[in-house]
Order: structure tokens, then C-alpha cells, then sequence
């Protein structure tokens, strides 16, 4: 037998069960069209909730870092990757999280990784929602301490887990859940930590930028202080429009991560010209005119989406999911939606639970009213046509 015969095997299961993922080539990409396959579409499947990867102020902010500081940081941060805009990045999100401290990393998912990587030991418990995004799971999963999970936002089976909990035990979810778009019960978490003198983590992927006074996140919405909330990671690849992830937290974490975090200590840092534009998008935000814009926009969708019975997912926030339970129709219901000039992409298993495979509508502050009618005429078409 030749070695790894098995790849292709595994691949002819996986287009056999409809869960074969594909890359899509986007040619052009402006306001909320794009252009795939040389026709456009109008995107309902985007993570740019408030429409910051295109907004001039932020771009100039790129071009001028670029030409102060080139297209890459050259080094990882302990070695001379960490600039001037690397650390006023971390001191503004700091004082605006009232946290003692900021970390960068390259991404949310090794901002997870990091955090179990670094902070869980043998004899640790991580207890999580069951919903928790995959980038954690995957690193508890790994951690040596022990892993327990709780039936998604169910604070009764939560107690129940702590119950079994060691000494060292880290709480952790997400402000905003990537598929639900439902919130968290920030309140009764933080009262279970408390209780049991345990660690509180959010993970604000989807929460940073479209919640809170300033769309500050769940910190902010919650008014949580550090003692409450020990580590809030947030990602400025959704809502800021730009890429890379931050933990913000102690001084005393922070420092930690500093010199056991594997994911910070030997990744090149993203460029400086990343963290002056991504800088510029956190202030554009905290004005509040494209998060106000984003709300609106999501209350005339629930509105119009509500008066057709549409089976949507109850959710405030960005993140309005359309559930259809089988992935041979999600993906149908995917195609049918894209012959209308409409992109919304079908989430089935293991993103999702089986069973749960849906269509994942994402709003945007770019998206005109006209834009929202027309995807509410096709998920009506869509639904007539294929039941």
C-alpha cells in the first residue's frame, strides 16, 4: 500500500456526504458586492460587520505606515518586530478595555492556542460552552489539563461541571457565538467563576466592534473589570476590517505570555502598517456612526425576515442564521440563492453540530435596504422551491 493512499478516499467520503469544502477565487470585492467566476454578487457572508476594509481613513492609515515602516515587520516581537505602532495599538486597547495590558497576535486562532498552550497544566481544569469556537476547542482539547464542556448557555449544567473542577480552573466562552450569533450569559458566568474561585475568559471574535457603548465588546457591555474577566481575546479580522487578534488582561498575565506563549514567541510579528491601520479602525469604531448604521440594518432584517416566518436563528447581533438541518440542502439552498445574485454560504458539519447545517446571513453597515429586501424576496424563492 502507497503511504497516505488514504487522502483521496477520505475526500470522496467527505463530496459523498455533501461536506466537501472548496476555495472560492473573489476577483473584486467593493462595498457589499463581489465578483466571483466573472458575475456579482451582493455578500451576506462577510465577517466585515461595520464595512472598515474599505473606508478611506483606514487605508491611508496603511499607506502611510507601509511607507514609514515597509510591507512586513521583519522579525518576531521579541526579537525587533514590536514598533511604535505595535505598542500604541496595545496601550489604546488597554486603556479603552481598562485592562492593565495588551498582547498582539497574528491571529485568533494562535491567540487561543496560545493561552491553553501557555497557562494549562496537568492537574488545570478548562470548562466551555459547548459552542465555543473551534480554535479553543482544538487546544484544550490538546492541553494536559482536564477538558469539560457545557450544554450551550445552560448555567445549570455549567454549575454542574465546575463541580468536578480542580484548583486552577479557566471559564471560558464566547461574547458572541460564530453560528448562533446569540450572546452569551455573561452575568451567570461571571457569578459561577466567583463562586468558585475560577478564571473567566470571552472570546469577543464577533462581539469587538459591534456590541458595547463604543463597541467595545462584552467587557464593555457587561462593564466587567479585570478581577471579573481575567482574559478578553478579541480578533480585528471581523468587525476592524483588518487581521491579527489581541488578549488583553493583567500585567502579570501578559508577561507570562510573553515568555511561555509559543504562538507570540516564534511568529514574526504583522506589520506595523496592520497595527497603525487596525489603531485607526478601533477609533473610527468608537464613534459609533458605522455600528449604529450596522443595527439598523439588523433590526430591518429580523423585521422583514419575521413578517415571512423565515426560520432565522433568534439573534441581535451580526450574525443571523437561517437553519435548514441537512447539508444537501443547505448547499442547494446556497446555489439557488447565488442564481439570484445573492452569496450566502452553506455551514454544515463539523462547523456546526450535525444535524444543524444551516445558512449563516451575515449584516453589514454597507448593506442599503434595497440589498436586504432583495436577500428576504430569495430566502422567501429559496424556501418555496426547495421546502
Amino acid at each position: 500500500m502507497m503511504a497516505f493512499s488514504h487522502l483521496q478516499k477520505d475526500l470522496t467520503a467527505l463530496a459523498h456526504d455533501c461536506l466537501l469544502r472548496k476555495l472560492v477565487v473573489v476577483e473584486d470585492d467593493y462595498d457589499s458586492v463581489i465578483k466571483v467566476d466573472g458575475k456579482h454578487y451582493l455578500n451576506f457572508s462577510s465577517n466585515d460587520y461595520l464595512g472598515h476594509r474599505q473606508n478611506q481613513d483606514i487605508l491611508q492609515s496603511y499607506v502611510e505606515g507601509l511607507s514609514r515602516y515597509g510591507a512586513g515587520s521583519g522579525a518576531s516581537p521579541l526579537v525587533t518586530g514590536h514598533t511604535k505602532a505595535h505598542q500604541a495599538l496595545e496601550e489604546h486597547l488597554a486603556g479603552a478595555l481598562n485592562r492593565e495590558a495588551v498582547l498582539l497576535f497574528s491571529s485568533g486562532f494562535a491567540a487561543n492556542q496560545a493561552i491553553c498552550q501557555a497557562l494549562l497544566s496537568s492537574g488545570d481544569t478548562v470548562i466551555t460552552d459547548k459552542l465555543m469556537h473551534a480554535s479553543f476547542i482544538d487546544a484544550a482539547m490538546h492541553s494536559p489539563a482536564q477538558f469539560l464542556r457545557f450544554k450551550h448557555n445552560d448555567m445549570q449544567h455549567a454549575q454542574t461541571q465546575f463541580s468536578k473542577a480542580a484548583a486552577n480552573t479557566l471559564c471560558v466562552s464566547e461574547g458572541v457565538f460564530s453560528m448562533d450569533g446569540d450572546s452569551a450569559d455573561v452575568v451567570a458566568l461571571q457569578g459561577l467563576c466567583k463562586q468558585h474561585d475560577a478564571w473567566l475568559m470571552l472570546d469577543d471574535a464577533h462581539a469587538f466592534g459591534v456590541i458595547g457603548e463604543n463597541g467595545l465588546g462584552s467587557v464593555e457591555a457587561f462593564n466587567l473589570t479585570q478581577a471579573q474577566c481575567p482574559i478578553v481575546m478579541g480578533t480585528f479580522g471581523k468587525a476592524v476590517g483588518t487581521g491579527g487578534a489581541f488578549v488583553a488582561g493583567s500585567h502579570v498575565l501578559i508577561d507570562y505570555l510573553i515568555n511561555k506563549a509559543k504562538h507570540y514567541i516564534y511568529s514574526t510579528a504583522f506589520s506595523a502598517a496592520q497595527a497603525q491601520a487596525t489603531l485607526k479602525s478601533i477609533q473610527l469604531m468608537q464613534q459609533g456612526s458605522a455600528r449604529r448604521q450596522l443595527h439598523e440594518n439588523i433590526d430591518y432584517f429580523k423585521t422583514l425576515a419575521n413578517a415571512q416566518d423565515l426560520p432565522i436563528i433568534p439573534s441581535d447581533s451580526a450574525i443571523q442564521p437561517y437553519l435548514i438541518s441537512d447539508p444537501a440542502k443547505a448547499l442547494k439552498a446556497s446555489d439557488m440563492l447565488k442564481s439570484l445574485g445573492l452569496w450566502v454560504n452553506a455551514i454544515r458539519t463539523p462547523t456546526v453540530p450535525k444535524g444543524q447545517d444551516r445558512l449563516r446571513v451575515t449584516i453589514s453597515a454597507l448593506h442599503q435596504h434595497k440589498d436586504i429586501e432583495s436577500l428576504v424576496d430569495g430566502l422567501v424563492m429559496m424556501r418555496a422551491k426547495l421546502g
